[in-house]
């Protein structure tokens, strides 16, 4: 397996390299200026200003050198300065991630709770009422957008019982300062209720439904019906050796949410308002914000490529009969 992981390793350093390459060829494609960003709207600069902040900038090279300029300084660590903010792009992504993280872990685990044991007993009790009810359920957890599920609950809940309906902390509270931690945690806690519920509804549906699917597979199968055969609890067929041999899809699938636990849930943080890397992304890319752009789209990229090896290694860990070859 160690062998293994580090050829999965080496081979991401080329794809890496061509979705960096893409993604700099469209963000330079994009309409906008650099320039008007880093001078201000309604700057009324001379054109010799405009064309040494150019020079400054290193947009006066061609579009491959440019690439070569902000490759070679990604491989020192630096991951360049926003033109919008004026900050080092890495202090601008630390600021913000693990305000996204918090959200998208909460939402997660919420909504895990909540699937397992719903989509294993929606499988136990298939075609029952209980099972129709949750099957709809999750379909429209599917099918509903999330900035309209999201109003939903703002004009339907938030005004209503007095949530607060955008940011992260009160603003008077933060400003003057918090009397003590647990102040704060209340603070940030209901600030959090109507972002990670719209999160977890979605994530609830898609995880009940794989969960089901999955068991619904497994139940059947001869060891299942072995088991009952030798007299074991009916919990103990189900949950130690239905659902032992049911996690690989939802393996899967966590694999897959591993990059949304750091890149941000676009919609939704624009929606609430919540301080997010999400929020700085469409940020970034409505002000041209071009090392901002790449540093955030790369790093999900990576994110990508890092859980789908993640879950390959996890294939052989919940299932014996899978094995990676190194």
């Amino acid at each position: 397996m160690f062998k293994y992981t580090i050829k999965r390793l080496l081979t991401m350093i080329p794809v890496v390299l061509v979705i960096s390459i893409l993604i700099f060829g469209v963000v330079k494609a994009m309409p906008g200026d650099e320039v008007t960003t880093y001078l201000g709207p309604g700057s009324r600069a001379s054109e010799q200003t405009r064309m040494e902040v150019r020079e400054k900038l290193g947009l006066d090279k061609s579009l491959p050198e440019q690439y070569v300029r902000w490759l070679g300084r990604v491989a020192t660590g630096d991951l360049g300065t926003s033109v919008a903010l004026r900050k080092p792009v890495s202090e601008i992504i630390g600021s913000y991630i693990w305000n996204t993280f918090y959200l998208n872990v909460l939402a997660l685990i919420i909504a895990l709770i909540f699937a397992i044991p719903v989509g294993i007993k929606q499988a136990v009790k298939k075609g029952s009422a209980f099972d129709n009810f949750w099957t709809v359920f999750s379909l429209l957890g599917i099918s509903v957008p999330t900035f309209f599920f999201a109003l939903v609950l703002i004009f339907y809940v938030a005004l209503n019982f007095g949530l607060p309906l955008s940011g992260m902390r009160d603003t008077m509270l933060s400003s003057f300062g918090y009397q003590s931690a647990w102040q704060e945690f209340c603070d940030v806690a209901v600030h959090s209720i109507l972002p990670v519920t719209v999160l977890a509804f979605g994530s609830f549906a898609t995880f009940s439904r794989y969960v089901r699917n999955s068991m619904v597979e497994v139940i059947n199968m001869d060891y299942v019906r072995t088991a009952r055969a030798k007299g074991l609890k009916e919990k103990t067929v189900i949950y130690k050796h239905a659902f032992k041999n049911a996690q690989i899809p939802l393996v899967t699938l966590l694999g897959m949410y591993i990059p949304s636990l750091f890149s941000g849930a676009v919609i939704l943080e624009t929606v609430f308002v919540w301080p997010g890397i999400g929020k700085v992304l469409i940020d970034a890319v409505n002000q041209r914000d071009t090392s901002l752009i790449m540093a955030c789209l790369v790093f999900s990229a990576i994110l990508m490529i890092l859980g789908n090896l993640l879950s390959d290694l996890c294939y052989s860990l919940v299932d014996p009969r899978v094995k990676v070859d190194g």
